[in-house]
């Protein structure tokens, strides 16, 4: 898995640097990279329904003497795909509940540095509060752990 994301660090920059050229065109860039993210996303959305639609993955052949543990490792395939819906359950969980931090904090900091430009003796009271609003984060990676240990 890790030789995946390895590979593909070469295409990320170059996706990177094509995006600083192109961006330097003005508004016809910006124009250009909003097509080509449409474009990805109407490929990442087919890749999904076809992710979706395909049915478990078995093995390709088996001899005479494997059929029974052929049959074995189809069925432990069943077995763990009934696991994805908790999977998936983890990853909305923790991906919506760090967004949704991600936005409190945003508005909570900017409240906070706005105070204590005026009043600095409340610094702890406004750290308070933006630690509270990261706490929807830890909340979310709770259920995450929680959803994983019942997969």
């Amino acid at each position: 898995m890790t030789a995946v994301w390895v590979a593909g660090l070469p295409l990320i920059a170059g996706a990177v640097l094509l995006a600083h050229v192109v961006t330097r065109r003005g508004r016809s860039g910006m124009y250009l990279l909003a097509g080509i993210g449409a474009l990805l996303m109407v490929g990442a959305v087919v890749l999904l329904i076809a992710a979706l639609a395909a049915g478990p993955a078995a093995a390709g052949t088996a001899t005479a003497g494997t059929a029974a543990a052929g049959v074995k490792i189809a069925a432990g395939a069943t077995a763990t795909s009934g696991n994805t819906a908790a999977l998936l359950g983890a990853a909305i969980a923790v991906a919506g509940s760090t967004v949704g931090a991600g936005i409190a904090v945003a508005y909570a900091g900017a409240a906070a540095l706005a105070v204590m430009s005026e009043r600095p003796e409340l610094f702890g009271r406004a750290m308070v509060i933006v630690g509270l609003a990261e706490g929807i984060a830890i909340y979310g990676l709770i259920i995450g752990i929680i959803l994983i240990g019942k997969a």
